[in-house]
């Protein structure tokens, strides 16, 4: 069966490892050959399933079967539907001891220690503009300053990074759309991989500024705010906001990396352009990186809420407590009637690209998915940009659309990304490093310029999930020191800073 990978002896599906054509020997000991075309990475049956029956993968119902199916057919959206989602949930009952590394014996990294007591792996100065009205000046300020070359004296500065949008007016000044934007501005002014702030508005939009202020945010030497309006205009604002980098400059380059607990490191679990070994490799090999982070006593952070729907329950019984568990079904509710009161539904994921790749149905594309939360406790559930206040494995609502997802993510404390793609995923999040690891051996091969870490070796038996989890547990350490990522390398991170619009477009 070499040419196949079956997760377990309870699954009725098996992957494909290369293209197969027809009459291929799947298994000889039971005459198991394929009966058609079967492409790489997507399904084959590896018995007869009749009309009606559970499609398994995962030890897990992923679909069930909309004709029958014979062994050794291809399984796929054509005869693979959705299936009905259990509400029966297993509350806490899943939950173990974190087995915590003894304090004297746990991991450094170095790391940028902030007046506030947080940690930064990076040293940015950062524009953020409150409305997409003053996006151009922020992205002049920006460029006038590498123009200028104003950061060369300061080699401790990572360098500056324009943070615009495309919302901030047109919207009620209160609900989900304007908390969300508040929330997302809040977490990036005061983030840990930014030295300096500089706060642009235009002055007679929904999201004022000085709304932003408080609740640890404040104007002081290292943020500073100003509207356009009240500057005079578009050229004494982009004056404006030269002269307010070049004060901070020098305190922002007084900024030295310090030896700090590797507790100190919040990691963004993500995934993009998935495939069908994405719940094989890399989403397995990233939960058990994120397990060696938590046992250091650092935090995990899993989003995309939409791809958990329909593999929750395996979280719910990880969950901490009740209040917990049930926060997660709450937030599972809202987006059950988010999708709905759209004319969608949840189960329009996975995308065509992740079908290309394998993947079937959203059950199936959400038990792979979940694999990045590795097998700790769940220990909270937070609103979309949240601060984190907790450690260990959390939840932080979001959409599946990978900028908004990482924006919130980024806003909530993550001062690292892990980010796993089966297709290609061209991505990078200033200020954040973001780590990419491929789930198979070609597109890492095809894109070695743009991605990091190669898992696709799991599936040939090179390395394993636990191997492939240390050696990007020791990447996070590296990078989060300062060894650039490639995308740090093609200077990805930009344009990636999406905050999730929701709400009223007025």
């Amino acid at each position: 069966m070499d040419k196949i990978v079956r997760l377990h002896m309870d699954d009725n599906v098996a992957i494909a490892t290369e293209p197969l054509g027809m009459d291929v020997v799947l298994d000889s000991a039971r005459n198991l050959k394929t009966v058609q075309f079967i492409p790489v990475m997507h399904k084959v049956a590896l018995r007869d399933i009749a009309v009606g029956d559970a499609i398994v993968k995962y030890r897990q119902v992923i679909g069930r079967a909309a004709a029958y199916i014979p062994a050794g057919a291809h399984v796929h959206t054509h005869n693979c539907i959705m299936n009905t989602l259990t509400t029966d949930y297993d509350f806490c009952t899943a939950t173990t001891a974190t087995q915590y590394v003894p304090l004297a014996d746990r991991r450094t990294f170095q790391g940028y220690r902030r007046q506030n007591g947080k940690v930064g792996t990076r040293n940015y100065i950062g524009i953020l503009t409150s409305v997409n009205c003053s996006a151009t000046v922020a992205r002049h300020i920006a460029d006038a300053a590498n123009r200028a070359n104003l950061f060369a004296p300061y080699p401790n500065v990572d360098g500056v990074v324009a943070l615009v949008h495309g919302t901030g007016c047109g919207m009620r000044g209160s609900g989900d759309g304007y908390e969300n934007l508040k929330r997302v501005l809040h977490g990036y002014a005061n983030h840990p991989n930014f030295a300096g702030i500089l706060l642009v508005g235009l002055g007679c939009e929904v999201m004022q500024i000085k709304d932003l202020f408080g609740d640890g945010l404040d104007r002081s030497e290292r943020v500073t705010a100003f509207t356009i309006q009240d500057a005079g205009g578009t050229r004494k604002a982009v004056t404006a906001g030269l002269d307010a980098l070049k004060a901070m400059l020098p305190q922002v380059n007084a900024c030295q990396r310090e030896t700090v607990l590797a507790s100190e490191l919040t990691l963004a679990l993500q995934c993009g352009g998935s495939d069908a070994y994405s719940g094989i490799t890399a989403n397995p090999a990233l939960g058990a990186a994120a397990d060696l982070l938590i046992e250091q006593g650092g935090t995990a952070i899993l989003s995309e809420t939409p791809e958990l729907y329909g593999a929750e329950h395996l979280l719910i019984r990880r969950a901490t407590d009740r209040s917990v568990a049930e926060a997660l079904i709450e937030r599972i509710r809202w987006w059950e009637r988010y999708t709905k009161a759209n004319g969608d539904e949840l189960n329009n994921n996975p995308s065509p690209g992740n079908k290309a790749g394998g993947l079937t149905t959203i059950l199936e594309k959400s038990l792979g998915a979940m694999a990045k939360g590795g097998s700790t406790n769940l220990t909270g559930v937070f609103r979309y940009a949240e601060a984190i206040t907790r450690k260990g494995l959390v939840v932080m609502d979001s959409p599946g659309f990978d900028p908004a997802s990482v924006t919130g993510q980024v806003a909530s404390g993550a001062n690292i990304i892990c980010f796993t793609t089966g297709r290609g995923s061209a991505f990078g999040f200033k200020p954040v490093p973001s780590i990419k690891l491929t789930t198979n051996s070609a597109l890492y091969e095809n894109m070695s310029e743009d991605m990091d870490i190669n898992c696709g070796d799991i599936i040939t038996g090179d390395s394993d999930v636990r191997s492939k989890g240390a050696e990007i547990f020791e990447s996070i350490l590296a990078v989060a020191s300062g060894q650039l990522t490639k995308s740090e390398e093609l200077d990805y991170g930009d344009n990636e800073f999406t905050p999730w619009q929701i709400g009223s477009v007025m």
